[in-house]
């Protein structure tokens, strides 16, 4: 029997994650900047083990959508109700500041109108999967500063829509009627559904709730189906396929059966959301980088400097103390996975080059590379107590 050709490339990408996740465990780093090192190390510009990324990219959106169901087992319904004013102005506000500001560099860069929007929503999304890494390393997932800052990425999440929206208008493109007539009965269908589980807390499942607690097998496959069929649906709908395993995993938590699916799928999750930031590193072009360092680690800083302040001045201006603020504004300053989705669109409709977004996917890897440090120093400058509750 030959072996098979890939059998080298699965070798070499487990050896790899695993070699640079034993670094960064050693140096007190989250798993995030291995998987992201490993995939600039395996990637076409250095070692060139993976060549087809397409493949690898589509099972690292898996990742996203799982990590979103997870997410949503971690968020009440209810709070997040009460939370909405911050989901809303904080997206509001960090996306329109960011655009001003972006607007105001291209002005005297000679931007146009269309790439300082496009660049401006791009700096203003942070990355749900680093967010929630840190937040659960460091056990302030149920922290009130940590269910702040997972409802304005909810907000965030749901905003890539009009965003794209925006954008297709601006390059030229017509929405289809059916389309945006999708868009509305879905989002009010998964609007009714949230209501719903609020007023009606501790309902069971159909079909996957007593019948699988003591059958693992089935366990498994109940859990994936909660969480691809209502990401489905919400595909089907023309609405973000995160959105609807975000709300997946709301009714599994309302419904009581968190713990049993959390278990099932725990592993599944581990593995897609390695293999997408992996897919990420990949993205990125060290031969450009090198020459355009200097440009890329400043922007970067910027950015980070940005989304800091006005997250920071959201949560301010809702009563948080300014040393929960910034801290929050902190671990909301990297650039996220969804801006990758926006600067691809931008491509695509010729809003940027080649070079352009290299550039843009060179600085959304370093602010997710830098996260983890830039937060440590807000942690200690602000001096905010790890707390569970």
């Amino acid at each position: 029997m030959h072996m098979d050709p890939i059998m080298p490339i699965i070798v070499g990408c487990i050896t790899a994650i695993l070699l640079i996740g034993l670094l960064m465990h050693t140096l007190k780093q989250p798993n995030v900047i291995a998987y992201l090192l490993a995939g600039i190390l395996l990637g076409p510009s250095v070692l060139g083990l993976v060549t087809e990324q397409a493949t690898l990219d589509r099972l690292g959106q898996f990742g996203v959508i799982m990590l979103m169901f997870f997410i949503g087992m971690e968020v009440s319904p209810k709070k997040l109700m009460i939370k909405w004013k911050i989901a809303l102005i904080g997206t509001l506000m960090q996306a329109a500041v960011s655009v001003l500001i972006i607007k105001m560099i291209g002005y005297f860069l000679d931007w146009s109108n269309i790439f300082c929007i496009l660049l401006g929503f791009i700096i203003s999304l942070s990355s749900t999967a680093v967010v929630l890494n840190m937040l659960q390393a460091r056990h302030e997932l149920k922290t009130e500063h940590g269910q702040n800052a997972l409802t304005v990425l909810l907000g965030q999440d749901i905003a890539v829509i009009p965003m794209l929206i925006i954008l297709g208008l601006l390059s030229g493109d017509q929405i289809s009627t059916m389309d945006a007539t999708l868009q509305i009965t879905g989002g009010i269908l998964l609007l009714g559904l949230c209501v719903f589980i609020v007023i009606k807390p501790n309902f069971k499942i159909p079909l996957i709730g007593e019948a699988v607690k003591d059958d693992h097998d089935l366990q498994v496959f109940g859990a994936l189906l909660l969480c691809f069929g209502l990401a489905l649906i919400s595909g089907l709908f023309s609405l973000s396929s995160a959105l609807g395993a975000f709300i997946a995993g709301m009714v599994v938590a309302t419904a009581k059966e968190a713990q049993w699916v959390h278990h099932s799928l725990e592993s599944f999750k581990t593995v897609f959301v390695a293999l997408f930031f992996v897919s990420i590193g990949m993205l990125v072009d060290i031969q450009f980088v090198l020459p355009h360092w200097f440009e890329i680690i400043g922007f970067t800083l910027l950015v980070l400097i940005i989304n800091t302040f006005i997250n920071g001045a959201v949560f301010r201006l809702f009563g948080e103390s300014w040393g929960n603020s910034l801290y929050t504004g902190a671990i909301l300053a990297q650039v996220g996975e969804f801006s990758f989705v926006l600067a691809a669109v931008g491509m695509s409709a010729t809003i940027l080059s080649h070079d352009d977004y290299q550039v843009i996917v060179a600085i959304i890897v370093t602010s997710l590379l830098l996260s983890p440090f830039w937060t440590s120093y807000f942690k200690r400058l602000t001096e905010t107590p790890d707390v569970d509750s």
